[in-house]
């Protein structure tokens, strides 16, 4: 009979630990996404107003602010899933001090170092996503991203103009404007160039206009009943001249390759041409995922809140390691780049560092929380 109780008591501990976990793991996954959400649509919307920009002054065509988005936001993904994992950690850990929900566990006999097994249950399927994508998916955005901006700077000065837009040639000579396009017919309407021929200054305009490709494949822009100033107003050579058909040839853009950079080369060329900038950006995709797991761990002891203080400390204790933390990781790379670290070093150095602290604040959260339960406070 006395084998019940015992029986009993060890099916309810089990219980305990599975709520226990289960209770965490679901709060951690709906702080994670709120926190993703918002991080992503600040970088979605600055972004946007950027290449938007970019695509106002003419710099970028508006036909490609979509691709280039994708590709940036991308990029950014193992970066704002690291400060996700770490702010949802570090918030609902908070709020099990604040309402007490600790005391409850501590007291039925989860330590501190308990909470490693839930907090790495969640953190670890995060971490190899990011992985995945700092080691795979971001070069591969970034190579695609600088492809393709080759790809409309390589594009002719005609192709490039967007309706209700003023539009310079790359040689700076002529000054592109078109009203509408008539996408059925492929004509466009109410034509504007203004060029430099030969030292003299012309403006043209016309109703229609349409490109035409001769059988050797040059290409032209024919205006359509329009007419031609030439020269200075007020000069006695000025000439106005009316038109039913002025072709204008279109200068071919060369075709610009990507150069290739560091960031944009794939991990095992990386590896197979291991230069000192090639090795910082390899210890910089690795370091993504190793930061990603030891600023989980960090979140637990930082999680802390002393009812008498209030919360705001150890989240303003917790921005700085992290600015801190990111910050070193930066300047590592940067000096194995130039030569002034050696890769080992500038791989593990932080990273064992920062591991060292996470354990001085599990000893001393765990001193803490003894001294408190002998002193009965």
């Amino acid at each position: 009979m006395s084998d019940y109780p015992q029986t009993d008591s060890l099916k309810s501990k089990l219980f305990r630990t599975k709520l226990f976990r289960r209770t965490l793991v679901r709060e951690f996954v709906g702080n994670g996404a709120l926190i993703f959400s918002i991080l992503l649509g600040i970088v979605v919307v600055s972004q946007t107003i950027r290449f938007l920009s970019e695509a106002v002054s003419g710099k970028l065509a508006a036909d490609g602010v979509l691709a280039l988005l994708g590709f940036s936001a991308l990029n950014y993904l193992p970066v704002l899933l690291s400060m996700s994992l770490f702010m949802s950690i570090l918030l609902t850990l908070s709020r099990c001090y604040r309402d007490s929900e600790m005391v409850v566990w501590f007291s039925s006999g989860v330590g501190l170092t308990r909470w490693m097994r839930p907090v790495m249950s969640y953190a670890l399927p995060v971490v190899l996503l990011i992985a995945v994508l700092s080691l795979v998916l971001s070069p591969w955005a970034l190579r695609k991203s600088d492809e393709f901006k080759n790809k409309l700077e390589s594009r002719d000065e005609i192709s490039g103009i967007t309706p209700g837009m003023f539009r310079e040639s790359a040689q700076a000579d002529r000054v592109y404007f078109i009203e509408d396009v008539d996408a059925g017919s492929e004509r466009v309407g109410n034509i504007f160039v203004r060029s430099v021929q030969n030292g003299r200054l012309g403006t043209m305009v016309a109703r229609q206009g349409m490109q035409e490709t001769m059988p050797n494949g040059d290409r032209f822009l024919v205006l359509l009943n329009g007419t031609r100033y030439e020269g200075m107003p007020g000069q006695r050579d000025y000439r106005i001249v009316e038109f039913e058909r002025y072709a204008i040839r279109i200068e071919a853009a060369a075709v610009a390759k990507a150069q290739p950079m560091a960031r944009t080369m794939t991990t095992p060329q990386l590896w197979r041409n291991p230069t000192t900038w090639n090795l910082a950006e390899l210890e910089w995709r690795l370091g993504l995922p190793i930061s990603a797991a030891i600023l989980s761990l960090l979140a637990i002891p930082l999680s802390y809140v002393n009812p008498r203080v209030g919360r705001s400390l150890n989240l303003v204790l917790a921005i700085v390691l992290y600015m801190l933390y990111s910050n070193m990781i930066s300047v590592t790379n940067a000096w194995v780049g130039w030569g002034k670290m050696s890769p080992g070093i500038g791989l593990w150095g932080i990273h064992a560092l920062m591991l060292l602290i996470v354990a001085l604040l599990f000893y001393w959260r765990t001193q803490l929380f003894s001294l408190r339960r002998i002193f009965g406070k």
